[in-house]
């Protein structure tokens, strides 16, 4: 593997990378604003002019940030391989550390030296979405103290969790031989696990407030729908959503005993009773289906092929030295190899995007099938609408945009699907009249 021929196709990778995603937003961007004017004929009796417009303009604003991400974080990245950045941090912290904390020691060190410079310069454009842009279209809630708690928290617990498992990674390396990468995955899918069980009770209240549903009502008609659908959870809760965003949601959490039924405070303020059945009954849709077990399984399946593409990559110089680092014969460069890797795959791994986007989104029209079926399907239409409304979510996306990026249908198409599983006979306003 010559080096040379390494750092060309990184580059050319890269520029393509940028190129291509640039491309795609400014697609949509401009779909978006031509559309901004006229809510679709679909949602014309629905959807209010002023919603359809803000809509399309925190769409668009949200999309100009992103372009400018999406530069900064291409330019962040060469700066790291072909320039030399992480080349130098290796340096410094291998001469300062190595002789003091030993092998072990300085290469934690330099995996918590990238982390938190990489975050630090991530940090004013997610300072600016957060503080400005969602600021300007009133889904901010987060205050400049909670913003620093939050980054502080979540500091802690990469150490608390990252460390550990970084550095029985590294020992793997070192320890395990030419098939390093099967035992890592091992110990990677073990960990995976274990945090699915643990998150719900003790990650997750780190951040949020967690109460049991109090309504009783509801609590029951949630309950009897679990019940129905041959779904056991620990129990019904509600999350202070509202204490950052005004965005809403319901998920599940956690894995067999310790699965949590999770409602946001503004999902359940916003919603009536029936709408947070129907879409509870979609999000039960998914495990019915096997969605989330199907997507572990590929998750897991990638890991494996990942892991052995750095095992072959990770005795080759040319790896190295293509992405501007300089390996030093005399200590490890499991560290590096991790880090050089992380950085060089999402440019090549791109391209798979539509393919996830689209199994994504045909799980989704099975999970509103389902929904359909086991609640009022015209509920869940309702629902999916004001939440729409709420997200600011367009109604108008650039096709190819959408099919590239799209984890969700289209609104059009999602909602008028669920028209026709929705009783044609009894139409819901506005749409089921055309579906």
């Amino acid at each position: 593997m010559q080096a040379s021929s390494v750092s060309f196709v990184f580059a050319l990778a890269v520029l393509l990378w940028l190129a291509l995603r640039l491309w795609l937003a400014v697609r949509q961007a401009g779909h978006v604003a031509r559309h901004r004017g006229t809510v679709p004929t679909l949602f014309a009796g629905t959807v209010p002019l002023a919603a359809h417009r803000r809509a399309a303009d925190y769409t668009v604003a949200k999309l100009r940030l992103g372009m400018i991400s999406m530069a900064w974080g291409a330019a962040v990245l060469i700066g790291w391989t072909l320039l030399g950045g992480l080349d130098a941090l290796n340096a410094v912290l291998r001469e300062a550390l190595q002789p003091r904390l030993g092998d072990m020691g300085y290469q934690l060190a330099l995996l918590a030296a990238f982390t938190l410079v990489s975050a630090l310069l991530e940090l004013p454009l997610d300072a600016y979405g957060t503080f400005v842009l969602e600021q300007r279209f009133g889904f901010n809630r987060v205050t400049p103290a909670l913003f620093v708690a939050d980054l502080l928290r979540g500091a802690l617990l990469a150490a608390v969790i990252g460390l550990p498992l970084a550095a029985l990674v590294l020992w793997i390396m070192a320890a395990a031989g030419a098939l390093w990468w099967v035992w890592a995955w091992v110990a990677w899918v073990g960990f995976h696990l274990v945090l699915l069980v643990v998150y719900p009770t003790l990650i997750a209240p780190l951040f949020n407030r967690f109460e049991p549903l109090q309504d009783e009502a509801l609590a029951e008609r949630v309950s009897a729908l679990l019940q129905r659908c041959g779904f056991a959870a620990k129990g019904l809760f509600v999350m202070d959503g509202s204490r950052r965003s005004a965005h809403g949601n319901a998920y599940f959490t956690g894995l067999g005993a310790a699965r949590r039924v999770v409602f946001f405070d503004t999902l359940l303020a916003r919603l009536s009773p029936g709408e947070v059945e129907a879409v509870l009954a979609h999000e039960l849709g998914h495990f019915k289906h096997r969605h989330v077990l199907l997507r572990m399984v590929a998750i897991f399946a990638f890991s494996l092929v990942a892991l052995a593409a750095l095992g072959w990559l990770a005795g080759q110089s040319g790896f190295y030295a293509g992405l501007g680092v300089a390996p030093n014969l005399a200590a490890p460069n499991d560290a590096l190899a991790l880090l050089l890797f992380g950085l060089a795959l999402p440019p090549f791994m791109f391209v798979l995007a539509p393919l996830g986007a689209m199994l994504s989104r045909r799980h989704e029209f099975e999970a509103d099938a389902y929904a359909c079926a086991q609640a009022d399907g015209r509920d869940l239409c309702r629902a999916l609408l004001k939440l729409h409304e709420d997200n600011a979510s367009t109604l108008t996306p650039d096709p190819l945009y959408a099919r590239f990026y799209y984890s969700h249908p289209p609104a059009v198409e999602r909602l008028t699907a669920l028209a026709a599983h929705a009783a044609p006979e009894r139409p819901v306003a506005g749409l089921g009249a055309r579906a």
